[in-house]
């Protein structure tokens, strides 16, 4: 079987939040069937739409308890504009090859790490192991890792250890920062929903529209990108008071900053209570904590700050819904956190729209001189890769296993920084064989 091969097939398969997981997860098995794993395929529902989860296992031994967990999840983020995959003939699931990368949806982020893995480990399949591993692929990363809540739940595994698939240019993480995944909802008021149910009959309307533009880039690393939709805020900001927004839209999920954002608006609305103004007043508390942010910091991670996150904007015809995230240092603490959010919840409260908090995922770390630990920086080490214990700012699906006392470390090959949550997305093919060798030695250490 062929690595590279796979490497196109899987990227080929559409897993996007529009797209099927459970489709690679049959692609997967098959795979796996023939390179001599044991499969089996979790199958579950997300908002009505089956997906799967895939779980690969050398024989049928499991040690209860004490087994290593290999997770990668194969579900992406939205390609955004094809035109912009420019090294893909303007198709994100078309993998190419250009100077020995590969370019791609998911090459980086992060569904290539799991044939690594799947390749890397499927020698020992005929082998005795003293501690027994297993591969998992799972869905929902884009979901409040809905896969890896429900692989748990469901006791699929037994795991004391793992190995979290995330592009990490190959370096080891053995911290990470929190999640909170933010929901807004600000009403129209009834003037100004009759308002708008009549614009379309006017047979004359001053109604104007405007684009904005930005540059995509992870939540995680907000300094790399550029808000679309904080550029559109700072626009209303300055309109007169009243106006009337006909239509509101931007961004494509809450854990990419938003490249694009769209505006209509009617100067001559005259509403003493607009949404606009709704926004106008809790954009300015958001400002506010941006600033309080900065008080802290922590110079181990690439952005040194808590960050948030305004990633899509939609309207409704009840009023406006907002999505977003906030990413929290290991060193906030859980007051200062809950702080944070009432204040943006009384800031909803005070206009009449709500704040929910979607999902929450605390951060992680792992004592750096545990025995896994140990082991897996000495196979960088004998590799010539830099064995230091980094810290990132993603937050992955280490945060869900590490509530429930699994000893986690993220790695994978390629670069999330300037390059997943972007076009061109693209992960070096040496990397892939380097990431193969480490989890190839790591069982032969941990497991063997």
């Amino acid at each position: 079987m062929n690595f590279i091969q796979s490497c196109r097939q899987l990227i080929a398969v559409d897993t996007s939040p529009t797209g099927d997981c459970l489709e690679a997860v049959k692609y997967l098995a098959e795979l796996g069937k023939s390179l001599g794993f044991k499969t089996e395929i979790q199958v579950e529902s997300l908002e009505g739409v089956e997906q799967a989860n895939i779980l690969l296992r050398p024989n049928d031994e499991i040690s209860m308890g004490d087994e290593l967990m290999l997770q990668t999840h194969l579900d992406t983020v939205d390609p955004g504009t094809y035109s912009q995959w420019t090294r893909t003939e303007s198709n994100p699931f078309n993998a190419s090859i250009y100077e020995n990368k590969i370019y791609g949806l998911g090459s980086a982020d992060v569904k290539l790490d799991f044939l690594c893995k799947m390749f890397a480990t499927s020698q020992f399949c005929a082998q005795e192991l003293k501690r027994s591993f297993v591969l998992v692929g799972t869905y929902g990363a884009q979901s409040a890792m809905a896969g890896a809540i429900r692989l748990l739940r469901r006791k699929k595994v037994w795991a004391k250890y793992a190995l979290v698939g995330e592009p990490t240019k190959l370096e080891l993480v053995g911290s990470g920062q929190g999640l909170a995944v933010v929901e807004v909802r600000i009403p129209f008021s009834e003037r100004e929903m009759k308002y708008r149910r009549d614009h379309d009959s006017f047979e004359s309307s001053s109604s104007q529209s405007k684009m904005f533009s930005g540059r995509a880039a992870h939540s995680s690393m907000p300094h790399l990108g550029e808000s679309a939709i904080s550029k559109m805020f700072q626009f209303l900001e300055q309109l007169p008071a009243g106006i009337s927004v006909m239509e509101l839209d931007g961004g494509l999920n809450y854990n990419s900053v938003p490249a694009s954002a769209y505006l209509e608006f009617d100067l001559v609305g005259g509403l003493s209570d607009s949404v606009a103004l709704k926004i106008g007043h809790i954009w300015q508390v958001v400002k506010i904590l941006e600033a309080e942010f900065l008080e802290f910091k922590d110079e181990s991670f690439e952005y040194p700050y808590s960050s948030l996150n305004i990633g899509t904007i939609r309207t409704s015809e009840e009023g406006i819904v907002i999505t977003g995230s906030c990413r929290l240092l290991p060193s906030i603490s859980q007051d200062i956190y809950e702080q944070w959010m009432n204040r943006l919840k009384e800031s909803c409260r005070e206009v009449g729209g709500e704040f929910i908090i979607k999902d929450y995922k605390p951060s992680f770390s792992t004592e750096p001189d545990s025995d896994f630990v140990s082991v897996c920086r000495k196979v960088l080490d004998a590799q010539g890769i830099s064995k230091e214990l980094k810290k990132i700012s993603a937050s992955t699906e280490a945060s869900v296993f590490h509530r429930m006392g699994i000893e986690c470390l993220a790695f994978g090959p390629g670069m999330s920084i300037g390059n997943s949550h972007a076009p061109n997305e693209n992960v070096d093919i040496e990397e892939l064989e380097l990431a193969k060798t480490f989890y190839r030695q790591v069982i032969e250490r941990f497991c063997l």
